[in-house]
Protein backbone atom coordinates (compact mmCIF):
# COMPACT_ATOMS: atom_id res chain seq x y z
CA UNK A 1 0.00 0.00 0.00
CA UNK A 2 1.00 3.68 -0.89
CA UNK A 3 2.79 4.85 2.19
CA UNK A 4 0.88 7.92 4.32
CA UNK A 5 2.26 11.79 3.63
CA UNK A 6 1.41 15.03 5.47
CA UNK A 7 2.79 18.41 4.36
CA UNK A 8 3.67 20.72 6.99
CA UNK A 9 4.71 24.36 7.02
CA UNK A 10 6.55 26.20 8.96
CA UNK A 11 8.05 22.92 10.55
CA UNK A 12 11.12 23.77 11.28
CA UNK A 13 10.45 25.18 15.15
CA UNK A 14 7.37 25.33 17.29
CA UNK A 15 4.59 23.61 17.14
CA UNK A 16 5.35 22.78 13.29
CA UNK A 17 8.34 20.94 14.36
CA UNK A 18 6.38 18.96 17.15
CA UNK A 19 3.50 17.98 14.27
CA UNK A 20 6.66 16.68 12.09
CA UNK A 21 8.53 14.49 14.75
CA UNK A 22 4.78 13.12 16.08
CA UNK A 23 3.49 12.32 12.23
CA UNK A 24 7.06 10.78 11.51
CA UNK A 25 6.92 8.57 14.23
CA UNK A 26 3.26 7.85 13.35
CA UNK A 27 4.67 6.18 9.67
CA UNK A 28 3.79 9.42 7.46
CA UNK A 29 6.07 10.69 4.94
CA UNK A 30 6.22 14.32 4.95
CA UNK A 31 6.62 17.23 3.39
CA UNK A 32 8.32 20.30 4.84
CA UNK A 33 7.56 23.58 3.48
CA UNK A 34 9.68 26.47 5.03
CA UNK A 35 11.76 29.79 3.36
CA UNK A 36 14.80 28.28 5.68
CA UNK A 37 16.26 25.52 3.30
CA UNK A 38 18.97 24.81 5.62
CA UNK A 39 16.99 24.51 8.59
CA UNK A 40 14.39 22.40 5.87
CA UNK A 41 16.93 20.39 5.11
CA UNK A 42 18.49 19.62 9.20
CA UNK A 43 15.26 18.55 10.01
CA UNK A 44 15.17 16.52 6.95
CA UNK A 45 17.98 14.60 7.93
CA UNK A 46 17.33 13.81 11.51
CA UNK A 47 13.68 12.77 10.76
CA UNK A 48 15.17 10.30 7.89
CA UNK A 49 17.66 8.98 10.99
CA UNK A 50 15.21 9.49 13.87
CA UNK A 51 12.10 7.82 12.44
CA UNK A 52 13.53 6.31 8.86
CA UNK A 53 10.96 7.96 6.99
CA UNK A 54 11.12 9.63 3.61
CA UNK A 55 10.99 13.21 3.78
CA UNK A 56 11.04 16.15 0.50
CA UNK A 57 12.25 19.57 1.55
CA UNK A 58 10.35 22.07 -0.61
CA UNK A 59 11.86 25.56 0.23
CA UNK A 60 9.16 28.16 0.11
CA UNK A 61 8.46 31.91 1.02
CA UNK A 62 4.70 32.09 1.45
CA UNK A 63 4.06 35.59 1.35
CA UNK A 64 5.67 35.01 -2.17
CA UNK A 65 2.67 34.15 -4.65
CA UNK A 66 5.01 32.20 -7.15
CA UNK A 67 6.32 29.97 -4.18
CA UNK A 68 2.52 29.64 -2.55
CA UNK A 69 1.92 28.55 -6.18
CA UNK A 70 4.91 25.94 -5.99
CA UNK A 71 3.41 24.52 -2.83
CA UNK A 72 -0.28 24.10 -4.40
CA UNK A 73 1.23 22.33 -7.35
CA UNK A 74 2.30 19.98 -4.82
CA UNK A 75 -0.51 19.48 -2.91
CA UNK A 76 -2.71 19.06 -5.95
CA UNK A 77 -0.56 16.03 -6.79
CA UNK A 78 -1.86 14.43 -3.58
CA UNK A 79 -1.24 14.35 0.50
CA UNK A 80 -2.91 12.30 3.17
CA UNK A 81 -3.06 15.11 5.52
CA UNK A 82 -2.08 19.34 5.74
CA UNK A 83 -0.94 20.65 8.34
CA UNK A 84 -0.92 24.67 7.59
CA UNK A 85 1.11 25.98 10.87
CA UNK A 86 3.52 28.98 8.98
CA UNK A 87 2.04 32.18 10.40
CA UNK A 88 3.95 35.15 12.35
CA UNK A 89 2.98 38.18 14.38
CA UNK A 90 4.84 41.47 14.82
CA UNK A 91 5.76 43.67 17.28
CA UNK A 92 4.86 47.64 17.20
CA UNK A 93 0.91 49.36 17.63
CA UNK A 94 -0.65 49.08 13.52
CA UNK A 95 0.13 52.63 13.01
CA UNK A 96 3.77 52.56 13.03
CA UNK A 97 4.47 49.11 11.60
CA UNK A 98 5.71 48.87 7.83
CA UNK A 99 2.48 47.97 5.71
CA UNK A 100 4.66 45.90 3.65
CA UNK A 101 5.52 43.69 6.15
CA UNK A 102 1.29 43.88 7.61
CA UNK A 103 1.27 42.49 3.85
CA UNK A 104 3.48 39.89 4.64
CA UNK A 105 1.85 38.72 7.27
CA UNK A 106 -1.56 38.30 6.08
CA UNK A 107 -0.37 36.42 3.06
CA UNK A 108 1.59 34.03 4.96
CA UNK A 109 -1.53 33.91 7.91
CA UNK A 110 -4.34 34.16 5.91
CA UNK A 111 -3.76 34.03 1.90
CA UNK A 112 -1.30 31.05 2.08
CA UNK A 113 -4.11 29.03 4.10
CA UNK A 114 -6.58 29.52 1.60
CA UNK A 115 -4.64 28.82 -1.09
CA UNK A 116 -2.77 25.84 0.20
CA UNK A 117 -6.39 24.12 1.34
CA UNK A 118 -8.05 25.13 -1.50
CA UNK A 119 -4.91 22.77 -3.77
CA UNK A 120 -5.08 20.22 -1.04
CA UNK A 121 -9.37 19.71 -0.63
CA UNK A 122 -9.88 18.05 -5.24
CA UNK A 123 -7.17 14.93 -4.30
CA UNK A 124 -8.59 14.67 -0.96
CA UNK A 125 -12.24 14.30 -2.15
CA UNK A 126 -11.86 12.41 -4.72
CA UNK A 127 -10.06 9.83 -2.37
CA UNK A 128 -12.71 10.10 0.05
CA UNK A 129 -10.41 10.55 3.12
CA UNK A 130 -7.72 13.42 4.33
CA UNK A 131 -7.79 16.06 7.32
CA UNK A 132 -6.30 19.63 7.04
CA UNK A 133 -5.25 21.00 10.24
CA UNK A 134 -4.93 24.88 10.45
CA UNK A 135 -2.72 25.99 13.47
CA UNK A 136 -4.98 29.29 14.24
CA UNK A 137 -4.13 31.12 17.60
CA UNK A 138 -6.89 31.82 20.98
CA UNK A 139 -5.74 35.28 19.81
CA UNK A 140 -8.86 34.38 17.47
CA UNK A 141 -11.52 33.58 19.75
CA UNK A 142 -10.31 36.50 21.97
CA UNK A 143 -9.79 40.07 20.89
CA UNK A 144 -8.03 42.81 21.27
CA UNK A 145 -4.89 40.26 21.74
CA UNK A 146 -2.91 42.04 18.98
CA UNK A 147 -4.89 43.75 15.74
CA UNK A 148 -3.59 41.90 12.69
CA UNK A 149 -2.62 38.45 14.30
CA UNK A 150 -5.99 38.62 15.76
CA UNK A 151 -8.09 39.16 12.93
CA UNK A 152 -6.05 37.10 10.28
CA UNK A 153 -5.96 33.90 13.25
CA UNK A 154 -9.95 35.02 13.57
CA UNK A 155 -10.34 34.61 9.54
CA UNK A 156 -8.70 31.16 9.99
CA UNK A 157 -11.05 30.02 12.56
CA UNK A 158 -14.26 30.92 10.85
CA UNK A 159 -12.78 29.64 7.42
CA UNK A 160 -12.02 25.84 8.67
CA UNK A 161 -15.53 26.08 10.84
CA UNK A 162 -17.26 26.93 7.52
CA UNK A 163 -15.79 24.51 5.08
CA UNK A 164 -16.17 21.69 8.25
CA UNK A 165 -20.03 21.72 7.49
CA UNK A 166 -19.35 21.51 3.42
CA UNK A 167 -17.30 18.58 3.95
CA UNK A 168 -19.44 16.66 5.50
CA UNK A 169 -19.98 13.18 4.16
CA UNK A 170 -16.91 13.53 1.67
CA UNK A 171 -14.63 11.83 4.02
CA UNK A 172 -12.35 14.69 4.36
CA UNK A 173 -12.17 16.40 7.96
CA UNK A 174 -11.07 19.96 8.76
CA UNK A 175 -9.89 21.04 11.76
CA UNK A 176 -8.45 24.72 13.48
CA UNK A 177 -6.36 24.35 16.36
CA UNK A 178 -6.22 27.62 18.96
CA UNK A 179 -3.26 27.35 21.27
CA UNK A 180 -2.71 29.85 23.69
CA UNK A 181 0.50 30.64 24.66
CA UNK A 182 3.05 28.01 23.59
CA UNK A 183 6.55 27.90 24.87
CA UNK A 184 8.41 28.02 21.31
CA UNK A 185 10.35 30.92 19.51
CA UNK A 186 7.63 32.81 18.16
CA UNK A 187 7.41 35.70 20.75
CA UNK A 188 11.06 36.20 20.87
CA UNK A 189 11.14 36.22 16.83
CA UNK A 190 8.14 38.96 16.63
CA UNK A 191 9.79 40.89 19.37
CA UNK A 192 7.40 40.54 22.37
CA UNK A 193 8.75 40.36 25.61
CA UNK A 194 6.68 37.65 27.55
CA UNK A 195 8.62 37.50 30.86
CA UNK A 196 6.15 38.91 32.80
CA UNK A 197 3.29 36.18 32.05
CA UNK A 198 2.59 33.55 34.53
CA UNK A 199 4.24 30.22 34.38
CA UNK A 200 0.53 28.43 33.95
CA UNK A 201 -0.24 29.72 31.15
CA UNK A 202 2.47 28.37 29.13
CA UNK A 203 1.67 25.17 27.18
CA UNK A 204 4.58 22.34 25.82
CA UNK A 205 4.51 21.98 21.89
CA UNK A 206 4.28 17.85 22.95
CA UNK A 207 1.07 18.35 24.55
CA UNK A 208 -0.97 20.70 21.84
CA UNK A 209 0.45 18.54 19.12
CA UNK A 210 -1.18 15.39 21.77
CA UNK A 211 -4.48 16.78 22.62
CA UNK A 212 -4.89 18.13 19.01
CA UNK A 213 -4.79 14.58 17.23
CA UNK A 214 -7.01 13.30 20.38
CA UNK A 215 -9.51 15.81 19.61
CA UNK A 216 -8.93 15.02 16.08
CA UNK A 217 -9.51 11.49 16.36
CA UNK A 218 -12.91 13.05 18.67
CA UNK A 219 -14.21 14.65 15.44
CA UNK A 220 -13.68 18.11 17.42
CA UNK A 221 -13.55 20.93 14.74
CA UNK A 222 -12.32 23.64 16.91
CA UNK A 223 -9.27 22.69 19.12
CA UNK A 224 -8.37 24.48 22.18
CA UNK A 225 -5.36 22.67 24.01
CA UNK A 226 -4.71 23.64 27.64
CA UNK A 227 -7.75 23.64 30.64
CA UNK A 228 -7.01 26.93 31.33
CA UNK A 229 -7.34 28.34 27.84
CA UNK A 230 -10.41 26.32 27.28
CA UNK A 231 -12.06 27.87 30.43
CA UNK A 232 -10.84 31.30 29.23
CA UNK A 233 -12.50 31.26 26.02
CA UNK A 234 -15.69 29.68 27.83
CA UNK A 235 -15.77 32.52 30.41
CA UNK A 236 -15.09 35.23 28.05
CA UNK A 237 -17.95 33.67 25.40
CA UNK A 238 -20.54 34.39 27.93
CA UNK A 239 -18.84 38.27 28.53
CA UNK A 240 -20.47 41.33 26.73
CA UNK A 241 -17.43 42.22 23.82
CA UNK A 242 -17.04 45.46 25.86
CA UNK A 243 -16.26 43.64 28.71
CA UNK A 244 -14.41 40.40 26.90
CA UNK A 245 -12.07 43.44 25.52
CA UNK A 246 -11.16 45.10 28.74
CA UNK A 247 -10.12 41.56 30.34
CA UNK A 248 -7.89 40.90 26.81
CA UNK A 249 -6.69 43.92 27.16
CA UNK A 250 -5.64 44.00 30.86
CA UNK A 251 -4.86 39.98 30.94
CA UNK A 252 -3.59 39.19 27.44
CA UNK A 253 -1.34 42.48 26.70
CA UNK A 254 -3.06 43.33 23.27
CA UNK A 255 -1.31 46.43 22.61
CA UNK A 256 2.41 46.97 21.40
CA UNK A 257 2.10 44.20 18.89
CA UNK A 258 -0.19 43.79 15.67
Amino acid sequence: MPRRVVLITGPTSGIGAGFAHRYAADGYDLVLVSRDENRLTELATELRDEAGRAVEVLPADLAEPADRGKVAERLAAGVDVLVNNAGFGTSGEFWTVDPALLQSQLDVNVTAVMQLTRAALPAMIDAGAGTVINVASVAGLLSGRGSTYSASKAWVVSFTEGLAGGLQGTGVGIHVVCPGYVHTAFHERAGIDMTSLPSFMWLEVDDVVRETLADIGRGKVVIIPGFQYKALTTATRMMPRSLARAATKAFGRGRGRT
